[in-house]
């Protein structure tokens, strides 16, 4: 460990550095969870000239172990000029002595004059400007009017500001933002000022007192029509923010949000902003869960509200992944899983069980075809964060919650659900953790199950045969596992007979092979697989003669 010098001059300083600066850039991933980031508050000028931005980020945070250094995430220039360029920087507790800056391989070293202390708290003020290479998408929107919105996630925030980028690293947020008058401003939390400047300019104050990643800071700068779509017991207010263009068709399909947050409210717990907006922007992913300012692509209204499904995707994040955050991104099936799983569970809810059966099977099948392409499991450790965005993530996720919420049974699902929430709002929490709030409800134990699904590449894929005596009036049902990884899991087999009968039988399998003989009054006309979507697996059961 590097340990806390003093230095009487800039220079000498200087002089240490360079010999330090090897172990800087080696231990910088180390380095960054040394500090605990508690507030942020960016300044940010905007104009139509150019795309250029001029920036000041207000820093706070503690430090968890002492060092010499604080260390952020911010792109530095590139060759095709964008990228940022730190003017200054200084620290409010050092005496007015500027850092030593180091800014290069997006790292912004600084170097007080004097090195931290174990439980610190300082804050650092960073005046920067330059054009984002990303972040923040800077362009025309649909109808060719300038428009800037942040695009963070999963890890571009340094693009356009100063961080510490790590999902589980959460802080409040300010955001005030300067930028010519005829535009609207929305951002995380709540707008505290908006105030006309001199020069045809507008300043646009917001305020987030929630902490949240970096991946859900969120500015959305444009010509917007807002419109209140109303209150969600008597207390939380739904925007909706769209082009004016856009202004009845957004309206009223954006208003379904008010309808979509009380289902999660009812069932897993409190939503903890004060605000949510939903504003059609330039975003690239379809939909994007910033904190109570969820962005959806340009693409989404249409007037019919077919975008029903990915708006209750999007606002179930607002309880998984962004409230109860996952430690870091090999667990993003703690969000995206989380997500695309409320939504089948909303779907019902209001559409009744069919839709979610259909939209379970859709999934099935998206899984099933992923995993001909991948030997990854689903807690997956790559640093290629787009790589997560998969059917395993997803999908596959969704179907874990699935198959536990079958077999705990719907009110000890739901109440493990809504420990885990309660639990981790607001915290950080990974796949073990959440293993063990549901075995702490449910009072089994669940290492097979998460080893299997989470930890363990593919599905099982079955080869199912049954073969009827008439002399023995029995059935042999015959399930073998073809896949790599050896499963354990109970299915359902049902037999149909002429008569319209239909009796059920669950297996166990726990083996390559399992074989079971059932006495029958007579032959089935046909035996079905997992009739009640149960199971995520691939495969048909067929007779042998």
């Amino acid at each position: 460990m590097i340990t806390r010098k003093y230095y009487s001059k800039i220079a000498l300083m200087k002089k240490q550095l360079t010999g330090l600066l090897f172990i800087f850039i080696f231990t910088a991933a180390n380095a960054q969870s040394k500090i605990d980031v508690l507030h942020y508050k960016f300044s940010i000028e905007l104009n139509d000239k150019n795309d250029t931005i001029a920036g000041t980020a207000a820093i706070t945070f503690l430090v968890k172990s002492p060092g010499v250094t604080a260390i952020f995430d911010l792109a530095d220039n590139k060759v095709n000029e964008k990228g940022m360029k730190v003017v200054s920087a200084s620290f409010s507790s050092r005496n007015g002595l500027p850092p030593v800056i180091e800014h290069s391989k997006n790292k912004l070293i600084l170097t007080p004059v004097q090195g931290f202390e174990k439980g610190d708290t300082e804050k650092v003020i960073i005046n920067y400007k330059g054009i984002p290479d990303g972040g923040l998408i800077i362009s025309k929107n649909k109808y060719g009017n300038r428009t800037f919105f942040a695009d963070n996630w999963p890890d571009q925030a340094h693009q356009w500001i100063p961080c510490v980028e790590d999902p589980a690293d959460k802080a409040t947020v300010e955001f005030i933002i300067t930028a010519p008058q005829h535009y609207q401003v929305v951002a995380n939390g709540i707008l505290t000022e908006e105030t006309n400047l001199a020069g045809e300019k507008k300043l646009s104050y917001w305020k987030e007192d929630v902490p949240v990643s970096t991946k859900v800071m969120a500015v959305g700068v444009a010509d917007f029509a807002v419109n209140l779509a109303g209150f969600v017991n008597d207390c939380i207010p739904v925007y909706s923010w769209v082009y004016p263009e856009d202004r009845d068709k957004g309206f009223y399909d954006y208003a379904l949000a008010k309808d979509i947050l009380p289902f999660y409210i009812n069932n897993i717990g409190p939503y903890a902003y004060k605000k949510l907006a939903n504003v059609q922007s330039k975003t690239s992913f379809g939909g994007l869960e910033n904190a109570n300012t969820i962005f959806y692509t340009e693409q989404s209204i249409d007037g019919k509200r077919s975008s029903e499904s990915l708006m209750a995707h999007e606002i179930a994040h607002q309880w998984f992944g962004n409230m109860a955050t996952e430690k870091s991104f090999a667990h993003l099936w703690l969000s995206e899983g989380f997500a695309t799983y409320m939504t089948i569970l909303y779907m019902q809810n209001k559409y009744g069980a069919d839709t979610a059966t259909k939209m379970l099977l859709d999934d099935r099948v998206k899984v099933i075809e992923y995993s001909k392409e991948t030997d990854n499991a689903v807690i997956n450790n790559t640093r290629s964060y787009m790589e997560l965005l998969n059917p395993y993530s997803y999908e596959k996720g969704g179907w874990i919650l699935h198959m536990l919420h079958r077999d705990l049974g719907d009110s000890v699902f739901w109440k493990a659900i809504r420990k885990y929430y309660a639990t981790y709002a607001g915290k950080t929490a990974d796949t073990e953790d959440l293993r063990a709030v549901f075995e702490s409800v449910s009072g089994k134990n669940l290492k097979q199950f998460f080893q299997q699904w989470l930890y363990t590449p593919g599905l099982p894929i079955l080869e199912m045969k049954w073969k009827y005596s008439s002399k023995l009036k029995t059935i042999t049902i015959t399930i073998q596992q073809k896949q790599s990884a050896e499963f354990r899991f109970p299915i359902n087999i049902q037999l149909h007979y002429k008569s319209g009968k239909k009796a059920d039988q669950n297996i166990m399998v726990d083996g390559r092979s399992k074989s079971i003989i059932l006495k029958v009054s007579e032959k089935p006309s046909m035996i079905i697989a997992d009739p009640y979507t149960s199971l995520l697996f691939e495969g048909t059961i067929n007779e042998v003669k």
